[in-house]
């Protein structure tokens, strides 16, 4: 047929390019209110809940095992489960309803019950829910930062320059596993570099994350999987007992941790049991908190494409959002992974959790160009500083970042290049020489920065890991080569462990390594004037973008 030119230029979008696909709810294409998900209910004989949404006791799987005996209330799960779903929706939005009584509703509700409750819920109704529930009163920000050739001085580069714009958690992977101990202590030496306090983790198979966290490499994990059904579990040698044995391999050194889960995870693996997406993302919620792990990674995450292409997707992935805070959880709340070519659809999806804030808005901002993003990318990345910026300047929001001066990042980057040399050369590592550090205080990406010799690399990790290297080893080389403030601040995180602040629900430190947490920086919005706010000396920065012109200038 004679087709219309607008519809011809309508193919041409990118969002053309992006995948969608009609609701399939027996394969768990389905993002909320899937026709299997179960009906709400509980029983509780001899203080003991013999029946969970639906099930008999004898009919339980692992997931409805643990939640019935680690996670619910049962001394307030029976008349909670008896109140409205519309009305604890109101509850949840109501700023006359605090947020510690809201927290109570949430453990005295199952999983079925409390996706009932917030598909009553608008979009619009779970951003004024999320600046509520949010554990933290500041919000925060987390950003990725790798690269394709696993260049140690240019995720040095990296790390300063974005812990230098605010990112308080910095968060780096491999192409090549072997290449993990060197990202991880590149990425933490750049970061402190950068900025005193801020957090760095390396996500790995859990064995080598673990070890690295041991001997003082990483701060922080998050890449513990928690899956909705059994079967995902039993496909991963895990059991929920075995996940909560890690996380407390993990609190026992010191380590903050939080678990990893999302929409969309069962469905990719095959195995959704006909359920939808938020239904068996509120079971992992729901065992995360049992297990007594303070917080969550969640979002959908690496599956954002499976909730992404069916209706009400993106709704979804922001109740997952707003479940975890309802349990007190910390909430690193995705936009880590990009899932479309339209421009407006990832802003939009991104707004979700920024207007409102959370714990950490992105669970993986890319402060490296998405070309060099080893996680697949992101929604946004270096390239969108600027827009990012304006938007806070627009909206008179705290997104995480502040503006910087050219000047002062290049030389920042030079400095944690140059204080990486001085570490590789102490541990026996292959060097990082001169006509590298010029490169990546330079580079936009890989593109821009010399190949390193991969042989050469491993051979050294190797060798650095076999005499017994410690964040010990890094803080001598660091003061023996002048870099005295890197080395104090490599020194105090490593001292962090032993004080244990930082295992607090939501915590990140700042530049004199104070504490910030859900403990001494509690929530407490109740309305206009109320709960976070931009402080006048935070506003005059966010304001003061490179972008913006002086009117005297102007004039001349």
């Amino acid at each position: 047929m004679k087709r219309s030119k607008r519809f011809e230029e309508l193919e041409k979008r990118p969002i053309s390019q992006d995948a969608f696909i009609k609701e399939w709810p027996e394969a768990g294409l389905i993002a909320m209110e899937g026709p299997e998900d179960p009906k709400p209910s509980v029983k509780i004989e001899n203080e003991k809940i013999v029946e969970l949404d639906g099930k008999k006791r004898a009919d339980f799987d692992m997931l409805d095992s643990f939640i019935a005996d680690h996670t619910l209330d049962i001394n307030t799960v029976e008349k909670v489960m008896a109140m409205d779903s519309k009305e604890l929706a109101k509850k949840i939005v109501d700023i006359n309803v605090s947020r510690d009584e809201v927290r109570e509703l949430g453990l005295g509700m199952t999983p079925a019950k409390v996706v009932e409750v917030v598909g009553h819920m608008n979009v619009v109704e779970m951003m004024m829910a999320v600046q509520k529930m949010r554990a933290r009163k500041t919000p925060s920000n987390q950003c990725h930062i790798t690269n394709l050739k696993e260049h140690p001085a240019l995720i040095a580069a990296d790390a300063a320059e974005a812990a230098m714009r605010g990112f308080d958690e910095l968060e780096t992977t491999v192409g090549m596993v072997r290449y993990a101990p060197s990202n991880a202590i590149s990425l933490m030496v750049g970061a402190q570099t950068g900025r005193r306090g801020a957090l760095t983790q390396c996500a790995v198979e859990e064995a080598m994350e673990l070890e690295m966290g041991m001997r003082g490499f990483t701060a922080y994990a998050e890449t513990v999987s928690v899956y909705g059904t059994e079967q995902v579990f039993v496909d991963g040698d895990d059991t929920p007992w075995s996940k909560s044995f890690l996380a407390s391999a993990y609190a026992s050194r010191g380590l903050k941790m939080r678990y990893t889960s999302g929409t969309g995870s069962e469905a990719e693996m095959g195995f959704a049991d006909g359920k939808s997406m938020l239904y068996l993302e509120a079971r992992c919620l729901y065992m995360t908190k049992g297990a007594g792990v303070q917080g969550i990674q969640n979002g959908s995450i690496s599956c954002i494409g499976i909730p992404g292409a069916v209706p009400s997707g993106i709704r979804a992935i922001l109740a997952e959002n707003l479940i975890a805070m309802m349990l007190d959880l910390e909430c690193a709340s995705g936009n880590d992974q990009t899932f479309t070519h339209s421009r407006t659809r990832r802003t939009a999806r991104m707004l979700m959790q920024f207007l409102p804030g959370t714990d950490f808005i992105f669970s993986g901002y890319s402060g490296v160009p998405n070309y060099d993003n080893m996680f697949a990318g992101s929604t946004h990345d270096v390239d969108d500083y600027d827009d990012y910026l304006t938007l806070q300047r627009d909206l008179k929001v705290n997104g995480g970042l502040v503006p910087v001066e050219e000047e002062e990042v290049i030389k920042i980057r030079n400095k944690a290049a140059r204080a990486l040399q001085a570490v590789f050369k102490e541990l026996g590592m292959p060097e990082i020489t001169d006509e590298e550090i010029e490169a990546v205080t330079y580079a936009h990406g890989s593109k821009d920065v010399p190949d390193r010799d991969v042989r050469e690399d491993f051979r050294g990790i190797e060798e650095m890991l076999n005499k017994g290297t410690t964040g010990v080893e890094i803080v001598k080389a660091l003061a023996k080569h002048g870099f005295e403030d890197v080395a104090d601040s490599v020194f105090n995180l490593l001292k962090q462990r032993i004080a244990g602040d930082y295992l607090h629900t939501s915590a990140i430190f700042d530049d004199k390594f104070h504490c910030i947490s859900a403990v001494n920086d509690k929530n407490d919005y109740a309305g206009p004037g109320t709960g976070y706010r931009v402080s006048d000396e935070l506003w005059a920065k966010l304001k003061d973008t490179r972008l913006a012109r002086d009117p005297e200038e102007i004039g001349e």
